[in-house]
This record gives C-alpha cells, structure tokens and sequence, in this order.
C-alpha cells in the first residue's frame, strides 16, 4: 500500500511548532483524534535511537493503549522521522515561511482499517495540534 500524506498550516513560527510538537508537556495537550479521548502521558526521547511513546486513553477510562516508536532520523526544526512498534514508517517535516509552518506527515498505512478513515483520524490529530500550536 502507498504512504498517506496529510499536512497542516500552523499560524506560527518553526521555534514554537517544534516545541510544542516535540516537549511531553505540550503533546498530552493535543494528541488525539476527538473530544471523547486524551493523552494522558507522553514520554519523548528525541534523537536516532531515541524512543517514544504516547498513551492515548478515551476519557471514560474504558479504553487506552501505547502509541510510540524509535526515531531515525531527527533534523532540529526540519524533520523527524521513526518506526512503529509495528514496523510502519512515519516521516514529519516542518518547514517555515513568512511566519507559517507547514507540518507534513507520510505514514505507512496498517491493513486493518480502510485508508481514508486513517487518513482521517491522522488528520484529525494534526488539526488538533495546530488548534493548540496557534494558542
């Protein structure tokens, strides 16, 4: 299966958007897809070889599992890239100008779901984040 692209402009400077894309403090405030669900803890070790994980949890407590994965490659400010658990590759490049940031994401896709609803909730967290970037 091709890679699934989705992006975002974020109303923001290059500095921000990484920190707030990259520090813990900042991801458990944005990464999930909808209202009924939340990131109650994130862990980031952010250089080649690094791991992470992100816990995402529906907020009646009834469900909750790892997102996380091992970074590749990491640009400051320009791109970062890791493997799932599971073996997809994800590639994430920031690129500012005139003051916007354009966020792009490629993700392999898994088999289970159809494309285009991944596609979706993807973007429905980059959405997120950009809402939370631009505060």
């Amino acid at each position: 299966m091709p890679p699934i692209t989705i992006h975002a402009e974020i109303n923001a400077g290059i500095a921000s958007v990484w920190e707030k894309w990259t520090l813990p403090q900042h991801v458990i405030h944005w990464n999930f897809a909808s209202p009924d669900w939340h990131c109650p803890d994130a862990q980031n070790d952010l250089q080649v070889g690094g791991k992470f994980t992100f816990t995402m949890a529906s907020r009646d407590g009834e469900m909750s599992f790892p997102f996380g994965g091992v970074y590749t490659e990491v640009v400051p400010m320009q791109h970062i890239a890791y493997v799932m658990a599971d073996g997809r590759r994800v590639s994430v490049d920031f690129v500012e100008r005139d003051g916007i940031t354009t966020v792009t994401e490629v993700f392999d896709p898994e088999e289970m779901n159809p494309l285009d609803m991944q596609q979706a909730g993807w973007q429905a967290i980059l959405n997120n984040f950009k809402a939370y970037a631009e505060q």
